[in-house]
């Protein structure tokens, strides 16, 4: 069973850094690419390539969630059934990681959808446009910042689960007190 709880807690953390490498050099690029624009015409490009990057960015947030409670469920786990209470590192880690994904997914994302919308609504008035163009400039600076900062510290997580601290090489004097 030790095996099966460090293989989940393994796995799940290698799949929740492949995601978000995968998200952010790959997907997060290909949507603002020349390829894109080529695909959606000059027209079109700025606006639909931004609502195509939002429709992936929901999605992602979504698997990031998905992700962060199976960890957080894997560390309880092992601290029910081994016995041990979690390193203070390695859950203080986790505890940022989730409350990076929760900022993600509950401010960052929709505050990224709501400046696109205003960006490129064609009711907004041109000043409103450029005010929102540059605040979802800078929001989004902020979020893939965000973004970087989790994928170091899901590498750093997947090391920690990875490589567990060794047992104690001294056995403690409780064990032979007499009872």
């Amino acid at each position: 069973m030790i095996g099966f709880l460090r293989f989940v807690g393994i796995l799940n953390v290698g799949v929740w850094l492949g995601a978000a490498i995968f998200f952010t050099f790959g997907v997060g690029l290909a949507a603002f690419s020349p390829e894109m624009q080529n695909l959606l015409g000059a027209n079109n490009y700025p606006c639909y390539s931004g609502a195509i990057a939002q429709v992936f960015a929901a999605r992602y947030f979504h698997f990031q969630k998905i992700c962060a409670a199976v960890a957080v469920v894997h560390l309880l786990a092992e601290w029910l059934y081994l016995g041990k209470r979690p390193r203070k590192f390695q859950s203080g880690v986790l505890l940022g990681l989730c409350a990076a994904v929760l900022l993600g997914a509950g401010w960052f994302q929709p505050k990224l959808k709501a400046l696109h919308a205003a960006q490129y609504s064609p009711q907004a008035r041109p000043e409103t446009r450029a005010t929102a163009s540059r605040s979802f400039k800078a929001w989004q600076g902020v979020s893939q910042g965000v973004n970087v900062l989790v994928i170091a510290g899901l590498g750093v997580y997947l090391w920690r689960a990875a490589n567990p601290s060794d047992p104690t090489r001294f056995v403690s004097a409780m064990k032979f007190a007499l009872r």
